[in-house]
């Protein structure tokens, strides 16, 4: 069985070259026609949804901007009220540029505060995900806890197997 997934050119050079990935889908329902839309992250596939909320924007001129511009780029033009950035996008006129930006201004900037809110718990999650691991290998708390702390303060963005593994090797 076989899926006919549309996707931005943003998404077609983050899976170049790559034998398997990963896709965040979005089907796309319309009277004449059932569609999915794939992304390479849940960044772009939350932006194409915000786009489909907006009067005059369907499908196909959302993954327009997203091919057009990065992410961060939509969200930055919005935030700024960059009208020309949109309308540079083909199909983007200066009403539905202006249009993106009044509908989507306050959603964009919860969106960005939503997105540095949920970093956090990531590092912490991680951080408490290595401890538990090192106590069951018998380290005691107190020792696997400070080990953790030297190392997030080396490097914050660390997955909970690079946590771990560096914690056994300075114990």
């Amino acid at each position: 069985m076989g899926y006919d997934v549309q996707i931005s050119l943003t998404t077609y050079a983050d899976l170049d070259g790559l034998t398997e990935g990963k896709l965040f889908t979005y089907q796309y329902v319309r009277e004449d026609a059932l569609m999915l839309f794939g992304f390479s992250t849940l960044r772009e596939k939350s932006l194409f949804e915000l786009l489909l909320s907006v009067s005059g924007v369907g499908a196909n001129t959302a993954r327009m901007i997203l091919s057009s511009l990065r992410p961060e780029e939509i969200e930055q033009a919005i935030l700024g009220d960059h009208i020309p950035v949109l309308q540079g996008v083909k199909g983007i006129g200066a009403k539905t540029a202006q249009r993106i930006v009044l509908d989507l201004k306050d959603k964009v900037a919860k969106f960005a505060v939503a997105q540095e809110l949920d970093a956090v718990p990531a590092v912490q999650l991680h951080a408490e995900e290595a401890r538990a691991a090192l106590v069951t290998l018998g380290i005691p708390a107190k020792q696997a806890e400070a080990v953790l702390k030297k190392l997030m303060k080396e490097n914050a963005v660390q997955s909970t197997e690079d946590l771990v593994r560096a914690a056994l090797q300075m114990i």
